[in-house]
This record gives structure tokens, C-alpha cells and sequence, in this order.
């Protein structure tokens, strides 16, 4: 009797929001084959909703050629407040007595982060610390000194803007951190600014028009969702 054939490939998922990128994974987990290796390639914040890489059995091997991929963001930047996490998770601290900017002065600020750019991390974020996440410090009151790093941002478009929201297309390198974009924006236009709304519209070749949702794997099955690892360019 020949042996089971064993899936392999990369799933485009749609993540929504309000779910973290591993507890996404555990739910495909569940539909596939016992012992069929699954993980993931570049997280997505739990606010945050669009392409997330699922790789599947040897497709894990490619997982920091994938990570490298260029990746295509769609974004609301909320100008006027600051949050500690840069980001919906945590409350807004209005920045007083703030001159709303006109449209070009946005724009021109967003361009100024265009190209190689040196960009601080977010102090909440994944990055370990002396072997400690730094979200883990800053939750329990820590001081956080992350250094900064160059990043490549390929474009930002400013996609509409009526104060205080900047809907924005961002397509950058590994390891950008979009909430420290719009962090950057609204401390150049003295006005503050955190994002409100994340999602990743692009890995590679891999887009959010050929994804698939979570609900649509459990009805229909992985074997028939599952693409080849796709060169980079």
C-alpha cells in the first residue's frame, strides 16, 4: 500500500483581526493530517488583518526566503493622539492644542520616510531584550531601549486624507514596522499619530486576491488552497 501523500505548500491566509498569527496557525493545524509540520512567515499583529504565510510541510524550509519577500501594506494613520503600543491596543493620549496639517504637508512628511531609513522599533514589540520579549518589559513597566535599524521602504502612498485620518499603501522590506511609520509621521507633523487599521496586502506573489479565509479551509479542506513556494523578486 503506498504511504499517504503528505500536503506541502504555502496557504495565503486572509488573517482577520482580534486572532494573533499563532493561534491562526493552530486552527489550520487542526485540519491538517496528524503530524504534518505547519508554521508561519513574517507574524501579523492580532489588531492587524490580510496575508499571512502558512507553510506546510516542506514548504517550512523556506521560511526566511519568504520573510524576506517585499510586502505591500494598506493602512489608517490617526494624527492628533499617540498610544503606547503605536497602535488600537492600547488608549489614545490626544496630543493638546494641535494644528491640523494640510494634505501636502502629510504627504511630505510620509515621503520623508521613503528609501533606507533608520527606524526605531516600537518599545511594545517582538524583540527580545537580554532574552526577554520587550513587550514583556514594557507590560510590566520596564524601561525598554531598543536600538535603531535600517529598513528599506520602498513607497508610501497617500491613498485619502481628512484629518485626523491618513489612509496610506505602504510597501517596504522585512522587518518595517508600519506602527512605527505612523508613529514617525505624526511626531514629524508635531501632531502625534498612531495606526488605527492594519492590513497586508502582499508577500512576494503572494497577494490578498488569491488568499483564503479561515472559514472557507474548514469547509473546503487545505489540499485544494495549498501553492507552490514562489520565487522572490
Amino acid at each position: 500500500m503506498d504511504a499517504p501523500h503528505k500536503p506541502e505548500g504555502v496557504i495565503a491566509l486572509d488573517k482577520p483581526a482580534g486572532i494573533s498569527s499563532a493561534r491562526a496557525v493552530s486552527r489550520v493545524k487542526r485540519l491538517l493530517p496528524r503530524g504534518t509540520k505547519i508554521g508561519h512567515a513574517g507574524t501579523l499583529d492580532p489588531f492587524a488583518k490580510g496575508v499571512l504565510l502558512l507553510l506546510v510541510g516542506k514548504a517550512t524550509k523556506s521560511c526566511e526566503r519568504l520573510m524576506d519577500a517585499p510586502k505591500q501594506y494598506e493602512a489608517v494613520i490617526k494624527l492628533g493622539a499617540t498610544t503606547e503600543t503605536d497602535d488600537p491596543e492600547s488608549p489614545e493620549q490626544p496630543v493638546p492644542d494641535c494644528k491640523p496639517p494640510g494634505e501636502g504637508e502629510v504627504a511630505a512628511a510620509l515621503a520623508a520616510l521613503v528609501g533606507e531609513i533608520t527606524q526605531r522599533p516600537p518599545v511594545f514589540s517582538a524583540l527580545k531584550v537580554g532574552g526577554r520579549r520587550a513587550y514583556d518589559i514594557a507590560r510590566k513597566g520596564g524601561e525598554v531601549n531598543l536600538a535603531p535599524r535600517l529598513v528599506k521602504v520602498y513607497a508610501i502612498t497617500l491613498l485619502h486624507y481628512a484629518w485626523p485620518f491618513a489612509r496610506v499603501r505602504i510597501d517596504c522590506g522585512r522587518g518595517t514596522y508600519v506602527r512605527a511609520i505612523a508613529r514617525d509621521v505624526g511626531a514629524a507633523l508635531q501632531v502625534g499619530g498612531h495606526l488605527t487599521e492594519l492590513r497586508r496586502t502582499r508577500v512576494g506573489d503572494f497577494d490578498i486576491a488569491r488568499s483564503v479565509t479561515l472559514e472557507t479551509l474548514a469547509t473546503d479542506g487545505v489540499a485544494g488552497h495549498l501553492q507552490p513556494v514562489a520565487p522572490i523578486h
